[in-house]
């Protein structure tokens, strides 16, 4: 079956779920180049019920990814630009007084959409970023007292520029721990660069992602019947065993201060499991664990001053772990 004209992938089945979700790397190539591990990681989160740290510099299309992924899902998207006065209520919404009924009534923030891009996250004070803590942890807004259910899916897409850090607020190690992924968004080869070039220059327009053909091929219910798929896959305890050696290893790891605590292997083991289904297996494989790793734990560790120093990085630490822990056979 063809889920470009099957009202979006409309139909609740597995099978088409997963044929669906896979069309979505073809899709988003219409507006995103080269990108394709940063549109798995995002399906991944959406199957996990998880959201996503982006991290590259700017310029390399992670707003345009989120746009182009949300048109190919027919989900709702919202842009928040966070800034140093930016404050909570921007966010989430407030309650506004009606002269006309005398009555307060909540105005809804930008957070009550599917696809929420927090652009630039780490450039707002730590009071606003806690501000989407509730949201993304309980799927909810607290307002003067009553919570306000957000819709589902539902998912922050948060970036971060990696090499500017002037006025910026790092974001806490506990909210870091929220993310389920943290994704980087590398610069395009020198082919995907000249690539890009040619499709400005034949008239592609980013803010219109109609007109360079994006089109839906996935819907909720494709999500819905994914996200059930998912949860039958099958967990052998052996493979349980090694995601807690893995996380296990970086906390004993000479070169981190953090290690990954007990919510960040049972992250691994969500990512593992919805990569093992959308590669076409109802069980899990180490290989399932090894690819997800890096963008599961990565930003779940924290680096001795003295190993960054000498050129360390958190990918390279959870490498040598990899190699270090035995593979069940």
């Amino acid at each position: 079956m063809d889920p470009t004209t099957d009202n979006a992938g409309q139909t609740g089945d597995p099978g088409t779920a997963r044929d669906a979700l896979e069309a979505l790397r073809a899709e988003i190539a219409k507006a995103v180049v080269g990108q394709d591990p940063a549109v798995t990681g995002l399906v991944v989160a959406l199957l996990c019920r998880g959201h996503v740290l982006l991290e590259g510099v700017p310029g390399v299309a992670k707003t345009l990814l989120v746009r182009a992924l949300a048109s190919a899902l027919e989900l709702d998207t919202k842009r928040v630009q966070f800034t140093p006065d930016l404050m909570p209520s921007d966010v989430t919404g407030s309650l506004v007084y009606d002269t006309r009924s005398s009555e307060f009534s909540f105005q809804p923030g930008p957070v009550f959409t599917n696809l929420l891009l927090a652009d630039e996250i780490n450039r707002t004070p730590p009071k606003t970023q806690s501000s989407l803590l509730e949201a993304m942890e309980e799927r909810q807004v607290t307002v003067d007292g009553t919570p306000r259910p957000l819709p589902d899916p539902f998912l922050v897409a948060a970036t971060q520029n990696p090499v500017e850090y002037e006025g910026t607020y790092p974001l806490p190690e506990a909210q870091l721990d929220r993310f389920l992924l943290k994704l980087t968004i590398p610069l395009p080869s020198r082919q995907d660069e000249i690539d890009v070039l040619t499709r400005h220059a034949e008239g592609f327009d980013p803010r219109d992602l109609h007109a360079a053909g994006v089109r839906p091929v996935a819907g909720p219910a494709d999500l819905e019947a994914a996200r059930a798929a998912v949860a039958k896959t099958t967990l052998s305890p052996e493979i349980t065993a090694y995601v807690v050696d893995i996380c296990r290893a970086t906390r004993e790891s000479p070169s981190l201060t953090l290690g990954v605590s007990p919510r960040g292997a049972t992250a691994l083991l969500s990512t593992a499991r919805a990569w093992a289904w959308l590669t076409g297996r109802d069980y899990v494989i180490p290989d399932d664990v090894k690819a997800l790793a890096l963008p599961t734990l990565r930003h779940r560790v924290q680096l001795r001053p003295e190993a960054e120093m000498e050129g360390v990085t958190a990918d390279s630490v959870i490498n040598a772990i990899l190699a270090h822990v035995p593979v069940p056979r």
